[in-house]
């Protein structure tokens, strides 16, 4: 067993579960923070012998956060989603950066390879890479939706990928939680609540995190955004390079800008803006 601790969090996630604990049954430190379910989730994850603690969702953020307080076993924390998995590969790297990490290291970052229809979307995934191992008590989540994880300390940068299954509940699923997602990042810019955009920090920032902040809030002045979306995926990013599955989650990224849009549009009529 490895000194790293395991967080996962569900909400119904009988069906991608068990292949998300398979993969990190390396870890003798495996907890299931739960928003509630009503399906066998809870009782999956305590018969796999993961430490379930239930609780009342209330926020992306706030509930993360919550999670990075459990008492873990280890200084180390890998914190997941029921539909991504740890390679093999990936374990391995993981602990041998926990046995080798400096003390001003408080977080590694590593590639995430988001898959569809079995092809993995190499050119259309816009945001790769993720802080998904940090030390206990220094690290905390800000802003509800696509929430950003703030490390106290140096990030390393991992080399092996893990992967995750967007689609695995259908698309049906995907499209109901981005419509949650949209009427959220809607409420953001229609109350103008994100930051003040850097141009200097968005291109040239030295944290990808970061410099994704900037970028978005960019973003959200631009025109067009939906049609500039698509073009950037496709053209830009080549995501015809992935054949279908590439070019029908540029489509379907370009409708989620839109519906962003339109519901900013929405809400600000709303409040007569």
């Amino acid at each position: 067993m490895s000194a790293i601790s395991v967080l996962i969090l569900t909400k119904n996630e009988e069906q991608d579960l068990p292949d998300c604990l398979k993969s990190v049954a390396w870890s003798d430190d495996v907890h299931v923070l739960d928003s509630m379910s009503s399906d066998k989730t809870a009782e999956i994850a305590e018969n796999f012998g993961a430490k379930v603690t239930l609780r009342v969702f209330d926020g992306y953020a706030s509930q993360r956060n919550y999670g990075l307080k459990l008492p873990f076993k280890h200084q180390w924390l890998v914190i997941l989603d029921a539909d991504e998995r740890i390679t093999p590969s990936l374990a391995s790297e993981l602990k041998e950066f926990a046995k080798s990490a400096l003390d001003h290291v408080a977080g590694a970052r590593m590639r995430r390879r988001d898959i569809w229809w079995g092809r993995w979307l190499k050119h259309a995934q816009i945001s790769p890479f993720y802080v998904r191992m940090v030390r206990v008590s220094r690290a905390h989540y800000e802003r509800e939706i696509n929430e950003v994880l703030v490390v106290d300390g140096d990030i390393a940068e991992l080399t092996q990928p893990f992967v995750h299954y967007p689609f695995s509940k259908g698309l049906d699923h995907w499209i109901s939680k981005h419509n949650t997602y949209s009427r959220m990042e809607a409420e953001v810019v229609a109350k103008g609540l994100f930051i003040k955009p850097d141009w200097r920090t968005a291109l040239f920032g030295g944290d990808f995190s970061e410099r994704r902040v900037h970028q978005k809030a960019i973003f959200y002045g631009l025109p067009a955004r939906p049609l500039i979306k698509l073009i950037y995926m496709l053209i830009v990013r080549r995501a015809f390079l992935d054949g279908w599955p590439g070019v029908r989650y540029a489509i379907l990224q370009a409708i989620y800008e839109y519906f962003i849009v339109l519901k900013t549009k929405e809400m600000q009529a709303a409040k007569g803006i």
